[in-house]
């Protein structure tokens, strides 16, 4: 196998061309291999494959600088730089994540995971070169939709004014996770028609110097068109055509669907895999997706599209990740224009819904907790500070969601629980949720984000609210009352909660159980009252602690003499982590915190 003789990209250099072809096949076949057992990003990875090896036969990294925007599309890359077995063998994935990262091989230039940043970083890695007077080329490759987003028109620009010799490679595959939005996308497209020479182009416009290839699959051709671009003096973008999921009938077929699938199976036949063992000791199935259960998404979509039918000023928005509230392509083609995709532009989103809100409008924003982040000015500014009736629905905010460093979503709580004017709420199970997000969307008080549940569907009517219950103040639920210990768990951790009263019980110290249903604001009677009437309280938050919600109960009890514990993730970057292994290592277990508390109370 020519992978397993490639410790370095210099290895490539004597390769012959049907040698390089023969490559391009084996990548494709490891990149299924591994993410048909362990998820990844599929369709991306698969169109840039050729790209990456004319990068990697053209250049000389690391001394020269390669980056690739997002980075979610490096496998080949990975794999060309001496960490193929990761990729090759099922028991050696763990030695490369799905993303950039420089302290797992000098050939990653930066830890990446977010999109848009990869031009603002060669305009400092570019001016860098010149003061120190060194001569190394740098390429970006940005794509999948990553144009949308304001730092890469940021990034453009400054670019454009420095003058600088950098290759910008946008890797035009016709998509972004789902198809593309935005004017640029238009011009891309006339772009494509005219084989680059449309008189209307966005590049040549900020004084780029643009070239189009077509053929952006075709390895010889991309070998001849980048060595042109090297040493270069001046800024120059290089338009490619690829095909998103080149080479596997199904993703070529769906696009969306296999930007980043989860785990399935492979027939035999496909992408090359003819042997029952297959190039990678492939263990082939029926060829199909496993299937998945009902999902919060899933909830999310039927409520919003039964309640657009009766409000048609209900509108649901999404920064492209139309999935995060269940709109699929049949859904998005039923809300019609109640759905707006902005594409991956967090901050224009959020400035976009407030207007919404401000002109009498009812928006509904879908979005990652960790790309909320990229909108904090604006969620303060604009939302928060004009008091705009949105509602938010923040996904991926739990340690049961995105293991990777770059994706963590557990920082929510301390991100906005300094904004005012914000309704944060916590559910446990679907009935709750369902409550609130019901609520939110008719409530004309303010802002109001929902924190979706991290884990799957929780049913608990006996959680349920009341049909007509405000969530305007905060109110805890008290749902089992005992003694001298209190514990309130939050959402996803209420369960956690009880699971460790039924460890007190078998001690005969019975716990109260409180739902606290608030990420922001503290329920001060009941808190208080608590207080009174138990010697600990103890707060579990799946959640970084400081700053987060925990502290805000300990910060209200302050003065009130009963003992408080707040348990929480410690403020770290946990990288690819196994979720039980790391919460044994936050002390998060029932038995950990149970000892714990007996210990409290000297049983």
């Amino acid at each position: 196998m020519l992978l397993e003789q490639i410790a370095k990209p210099s290895d490539i250099q004597a390769f012959s061309m049907q040698q390089l072809l023969d490559l391009c096949t084996e990548i494709r076949q490891a990149i299924l291999f591994r993410s048909s057992l362990d998820g990844g990003h599929v369709g991306s990875n698969l169109g840039v494959v050729e790209l990456t090896v004319a990068l990697h036969r053209v250049f000389h990294a690391p001394q020269d600088c390669i980056l690739f925007d997002v980075s979610h599309q490096t496998y080949a890359h990975k794999m060309l730089t001496g960490r193929a077995a990761a990729f090759l063998d099922a028991e050696r994935f763990c030695e490369a994540s799905g993303f950039a990262n420089p302290f797992e091989s000098e050939y990653d230039a930066f830890v990446m995971g977010h999109t848009s940043t990869s031009i603002s970083l060669a305009c400092g890695f570019a001016l860098a070169r010149a003061q120190r007077g060194s001569s190394e080329n740098i390429v970006v490759v940005i794509g999948d939709g990553s144009l949308s987003g304001g730092m890469a028109f940021e990034g453009l620009d400054h670019l454009a004014e420095l003058g600088v010799g950098v290759l910008v490679i946008v890797n035009d595959n016709n998509w972004s996770i789902a198809e593309n939005h935005g004017g640029i996308y238009r011009n891309l497209a006339e772009l494509r028609r005219t084989q680059g020479t449309a008189s209307h182009n966005i590049f040549e416009v900020l004084g780029f110097e643009y070239h189009y290839l077509e053929a952006g699959n075709n390895l010889e051709l991309l070998m001849s068109s980048l060595a042109c671009y090297r040493d270069l003096d001046h800024p120059v973008v290089l338009h490619v055509h690829t095909l998103k999921g080149c080479g596997f009938a199904r993703a070529e077929a769906d696009p969306e669907a296999w930007h980043h699938p989860g785990v399935f199976e492979l027939l035999k036949g496909e992408c090359g895999f003819e042997q029952a063992d297959g190039v990678c000791n492939l263990a082939l199935g029926t060829g199909q997706t496993p299937q998945t259960p009902q999902t919060y998404a899933d909830i999310s979509a039927d409520i919003l599209l039964k309640r657009m039918k009766q409000d048609p000023l209900l509108v649901s928005v999404s920064a492209a990740t139309p999935y995060l509230l269940g709109f699929s392509p049949e859904k998005r083609s039923q809300a019609g224009t109640q759905f707006v995709d902005v594409g991956i532009a967090e901050q224009h989103a959020v400035s976009f819904v407030t207007a919404l809100a401000a002109a009498g409008a009812r928006p509904v924003l879908g979005i990652y907790s960790v790309f909320l982040q990229r909108a904090y000015d604006q969620l303060w500014h604009d939302m928060c500070l004009n008091n705009a009736p949105v509602t938010l629905v923040v996904c991926g905010c739990s340690v049961y969601g995105s293991h990777d460093a770059t994706h963590l979503g557990f920082f929510d709580i301390p991100l906005l629980a300094g904004l005012p004017n914000l309704t944060y709420l916590a559910p446990v199970c679907c009935e709750e949720y369902e409550a609130m997000l019901a609520w939110a969307i008719a409530y004309t008080g303010g802002p109001v984000a929902i924190r979706m549940p991290g884990q799957g569907i929780i049913s608990r009517p006996d959680l349920a609210p009341a049909s007509n219950m405000s969530f305007a103040d905060p109110r805890y639920q008290v749902v089992r009352k005992g003694s001298r210990v209190a514990i309130l768990g939050l959402g996803s951790f209420f369960e956690l909660g009880e699971s460790v009263a039924g460890a007190l019980a078998k001690h005969n110290l019975y716990a109260t159980v409180v739902n606290p249903r608030f990420a922001l604001g503290v329920d001060a009677q009941t808190l208080h009252e608590l207080a009174a009437s138990h010697e600990l309280i103890i707060t579990l938050e799946d959640g970084v602690l400081e700053g987060g919600w925990g502290e805000q109960l300990a910060r209200e009890l302050g003065t009130s003499g009963v003992g408080v514990k707040c348990y929480g993730f410690k403020k770290s970057y946990p990288d690819r982590f196994d979720t039980e292994a790391f919460l044994y290592e936050q002390g998060l277990t029932v038995k950990q915190i149970s000892e714990d508390v007996l210990h409290y109370f000297g049983m």
